[in-house]
Parts: structure tokens; C-alpha cells; sequence
């Protein structure tokens, strides 16, 4: 769930307009089908990361995500709003009072050594991340009991409780694999499937060269484009950053960027007429987490003191450059219209009021220097984030303000996830990729104990506020329990949501016919977007 950016540059207009056309890009494999002129048989797709992991139950980077994408169907796909649509199932229902769920599949599709997907293989897939408890998805589907395969197209769900949002969480996080390939080989969750790929996507992964580029091919018989993928084959380069990447698309080398640009850098190319802006809602938030768990953090009055500090407009403003909207500090944010609580405030940047907040939980300024004693606190961020890495320093400075000294931490990208993961830290700067279904997100980030909850919040009422939402078969009836839970989150601070992103993707004004879907992780580097894009 979380977005993995890599893009960095703070004086990126300058960088990008100095560089002469072709003097620092690096050399192109592809060029024979790219650029002006070159035919339309191959898409060329930067990246600025490679593939950590084959195994798509396993994988979670964005170059795993958009590769994996491509050879592994999910039962549902994702509209604009978050709502879900057919994908690999045709249609889906709860039964027995929610008991029980059954899901219907598309007969026509089939792994690329000729097997047909069948719901076999969807019960193989369920029943491996469920025993070997095989990450987010094994959060997402804690009721789950039992699969029974009722026919090759049929498939039937025992739930240990009504389960509310069970389907859409199995449809969309769980890609579906091959029964026949992964039963073989042990533990599928140490499974590295790095070689002889069997897939059912769009496309299925041929030629791996690391540091450079992966190379798919076209699957002719993909049910969900008529007439099969447009383009013969999509191929990943990896560049060392988002700037080298937007020099090869300037020149031709490459026909799109699959991750979304930093503000100044889209700001660059808007005037250019050999390339096409795409914007991308987000379904996921920027935010800083408090480490309840850790002194003076777990005082309510630190944290409503450390939110009255922050200057969110300037946050939008000057590290977004306007490429952002208020979450009205809510985890219902407006891109989730059906959710979204009208009565919903942003927190005020305010503070002479974080100083009393501050000064009535009992802490002083004995030395006179400002700044409150016993309150300096530790902020870790990927420092290969271009947007955070910005916005930090802006929330260090109007803290200071406040009287809150904050020290930031920016961590190479693995030391960062390792530290957030161990709840190592005072605060936590970054962002949520998806967050589109709230019952069971908020169950993983807030309940008590939950897979990511990094907070370390544990609320009984928060709890039992979740578990009522999600128990309920419809949107509608999840509705007011998890408004109810929302502000709970929004009154105690639990998470300070900054900013809903507008992402901006780039591709060449060659390109065209592509499916625009919600995230960094979908934008128009899904898999049907990419079988039917067609060059001009």
C-alpha cells in the first residue's frame, strides 16, 4: 500500500533545461522501435527502480507492482472513486448472512503454457496466503475459513463472521496464480518465480536484464481487449532518477513514465507539445504518524500540539506547488466521495495554541531559548522523496514556532522502510499508495495490533467502531460507523493527514487510447491501459 518513489531533484526546471538533447542520457536498447519515426510495435516505459520481487503475492515495489500487473489477473478491477469492476470475476455476492461469498468467473482466460484459469487456481491462491500468512493480503482476509471449488467457474468462500469487505479485498489486492506451477514448489511465499514465468495478464515477462530493462510479450489471447494487446511487446527501462528519465522522453528513448512526476519537473514539460500530461487522483494521503507508544507522544495534548503546529496550506503551496487538496485532516479523504464526511475540518495552523496545549500538559521553557524542554523528537523520511523531503523542512520550521524542536532523519529508502516497520522512530513522514476501502484499511492501520499499524494506536472504541463497519454486507451500512471511527482518528491524532496528491504521469502525444485509473500504482500503467494504448 505504500508508494514507493524514488524521483528526487529539488532544482529540477534547471537541471532539465540545461541538459543538452542527447549528451547525458543513457544509451537505449530500444531505440531501433522507439523515438520519431520508429514503428509502433513496442511501448518503452521508464522506470527508476528495478523488480525486487516475481512472485506477485510477495512483491510490493512499484516496478514489482506494474510488472506483475501485466501476467497475474485479479478477480476485480478499480473505477475512478475506489468502486470495484469485473476483472477476472464476472460477478460476486455474499450469501448465509454474510457468511459466505461466492464469486463467478470469465471462462476465457488462460495461462500462457495453455492451461485455462479456473477457480482451482483461485482457491490454491487464497488458501497459500492464508496458511502461510503471506503479507497485507493475509491482514485483509482474516475471516476467511475455507474455499469450495464449485465448478471450473465457480468458487464459494466460508467466513468465520460476516465479512463486509472480504470481497472487494480478495478481488482487488489478491493476484490469482497458476495451481499447476505453485503447488510444486514448496513455500509460496519464499517461491522466487524469477524464471519460466507462466502468467494470464496482458503480457508475459520474457527478458530480464538487471539495471537495465524487462522486456513482456504480447499474450494474443487476452479476453479483455478485442482482439488481444495492440502492441507486440512493453518494455521497463530502469534510469538512476526521474530527471534522466524525463530527458528520454523528451528525446524519444522512452514513450512514458510510469512514475508520477514532482511538481517542478511537470511544470517543465506542460509546454511541450510532443508530450501529453495525464493527472491521476490519488486514493491514498500524505501524512505524519506519532509513535503513541513512545513518551511525550502518547500524551493526546502532544499530539493535538504538534497538529496545530503544521502551516498545511504552505505544505500544498510551496512543496506541491497547488498539485494537492486538504483531507480536511479526515482518513476520508474527497477522492472517496461515497465516504467522505461533510463535517470534516482541516486542523488549524495555529500556534499560540499549540504553546498552550503544550504549557498545560506541564512542559516549560526553563532556559529561555524557545523551545520547550524534554521536546525534541525524531522525524524519519525517504530522502529520495522529492515531495516529502520538501514538505518536512517546512513542518521542522513552523514546529520551531511552536516551540517543538523536531530533528529530521532522511533515510535511504531501505533503511526507512526498515525503520517504520519496527516503529522505530518518534514521528513517521510518507504516504498510503491505496486506501480505497476504509472498514478494512483502517482495520490494518488503526485497530489494535493491526498489520500496519505504525502509530501503535489501540482504541477499544475505535475497534469495535471498525469491526461494526465491517461486519455490514454495504457501503451504505459501513458508512456511519466508519465516520464515526474517521474522527475518532481526526480527534486524537492517530494520523495527521496532510494533502490528497494529484499525480501527474507523462507519456509521448504519439500514444493514446490509454485507460486512466486512480493511484501511482494503476494511473495508466495498468494492464488494460497499457493491451490497449495504440501509437498515432
Amino acid at each position: 500500500m505504500r508508494t514507493f518513489r524514488r524521483a528526487l531533484a529539488t532544482a529540477v526546471g534547471t537541471l532539465l533545461i540545461g541538459l543538452a538533447a542527447t549528451a547525458c542520457s543513457p544509451s537505449n536498447p530500444d531505440s531501433q522501435a522507439t523515438g520519431d519515426g520508429g514503428p509502433a510495435d513496442r511501448i518503452t516505459i521508464g522506470t527508476t527502480a528495478d523488480v525486487l520481487n516475481y512472485n506477485p503475492l510477495v512483491g510490493n515495489s512499484r516496478t514489482d507492482t506494474w510488472v506483475t500487473n501485466l501476467m497475474y489477473p485479479r478477480l476485480m478491477s478499480m473505477g475512478m472513486d475506489g468502486v470495484r469492476s469485473p476483472y477476472l470475476a464476472s460477478k460476486w455476492e455474499y450469501t448465509d448472512g454474510g457468511r459466505k461469498a461466492k464469486v463467478t468467473l470469465r471462462d476465457d482466460f488462460t495461462w500462457s503454457d495453455g492451461e485455462k484459469v479456473t477457480a482451482d487456481d483461485v482457491a490454491f491462491t487464497i488458501d497459500a496466503v492464508a496458511k502461510e500468512k503471506i503479507g497485507v493480503v493475509a491482514g485483509l482476509i482474516s475471516s476467511y475459513q475455507k474455499s469450495t471449488v464449485l465448478s471450473p467457474t465457480e468458487i464459494e468462500f466460508q467466513l468465520s463472521q460476516p465479512d463486509g469487505t472480504f470481497l472487494e479485498n480478495v478481488g482487488f489486492w489478491m493476484p490469482v496464480v497458476p495451481e499447476h506451477v505453485f503447488s510444486k514448489v514448496g513455500s509460496v511465499q519464499k517461491f522466487a518465480n524469477d524464471k519460466d514465468w507462466v502468467s494470464a495478464g496482458p503480457y508475459k515477462l520474457t527478458t530480464v536484464e538487471r539495471g537495465q530493462r524487462y522486456v513482456l510479450e504480447r499474450m494474443e489471447n487476452f479476453p479483455l481487449v478485442e482482439g488481444g494487446p495492440k502492441t507486440k511487446e512493453v518494455v521497463f527501462r530502469v534510469f538512476p532518477d526521474v530527471n534522466t528519465e524525463a530527458l528520454a522522453l523528451r528525446n524519444g528513448d522512452v514513450d512514458l513514465i510510469a512514475n508520477a512526476l514532482p511538481p517542478p519537473l511537470a511544470k517543465t514539460l506542460e509546454g511541450d507539445s510532443k508530450l501529453k500530461l495525464v493527472k491521476v487522483p490519488s486514493l491514498g494521503w500524505a501524512h505524519m504518524q506519532y509513535n503513541t507508544a513512545r513518551k511525550p507522544l502518547d500524551k493526546l495534548e502532544v499530539r493535538q500540539a504538534l497538529a496545530a503546529a503544521v502551516d498545511y496550506e504552505a505544505i500544498r503551496r510551496v512543496a506541491l506547488q497547488g498539485k494537492a487538496v486538504s483531507s480536511n485532516s479526515s482518513v476520508l479523504t474527497p477522492t472517496l466521495k461515497q465516504w467522505q464526511d461533510p463535517s470534516a475540518k482541516e486542523y488549524a495552523h495555529d500556534p499560540a495554541k499549540a504553546k498552550q496545549l503544550l504549557t498545560g500538559a506541564g512542559f516549560k521553557d526553563g532556559n529561555g531559548d524557545g523551545l520547550f524542554d524534554g521536546l525534541s523528537l525524531r522525524m524519519i523520511f525517504d530522502q529520495a522523496d522529492p515531495n516529502i523531503s520538501k514538505w518536512a523542512q517546512l513542518v521542522r520550521d513552523s514546529s520551531k514556532e511552536a516551540g517543538i524542536e523536531i530533528k529530521l532523519e532522511g533515510l535511504e529508502r531501505n533503511t526507512y522502510v526498515e525503520k517504520y516497520t519496527a516503529r522505530d522512530y518518534d514521528i513517521y513522514a510518507g504516504s498510503w499508495a491505496i486506501m480505497e476501502n476504509p472498514p478494512a484499511n483502517l482495520a490494518l492501520a488503526f485497530k489494535c495490533k493491526g498489520f500496519i499499524n505504525y502509530a501503535n494506536a489501540c482504541d477499544p472504541e475505535l475497534d469495535r467502531l471498525i469491526d461494526q463497519a465491517r461486519s455490514q454486507l454495504d457501503q451504505p451500512a459501513q458508512k456511519a460507523p466508519i465516520q464515526q471511527a474517521a474522527k475518532i482518528i481526526t480527534d486524537k491524532v492517530y494520523d495527521n493527514v496532510l494533502y490528497v496528491e494529484e499525480f501527474t504521469i507523462a507519456h509521448s502525444a504519439k500514444w493514446s487510447n490509454f485507460l486512466v485509473q486512480p493511484s501511482e500504482l494503476l494511473s495508466i500503467v495498468n494492464p488494460v491501459s497499457l493491451a490497449q494504448a495504440n501509437a498515432g
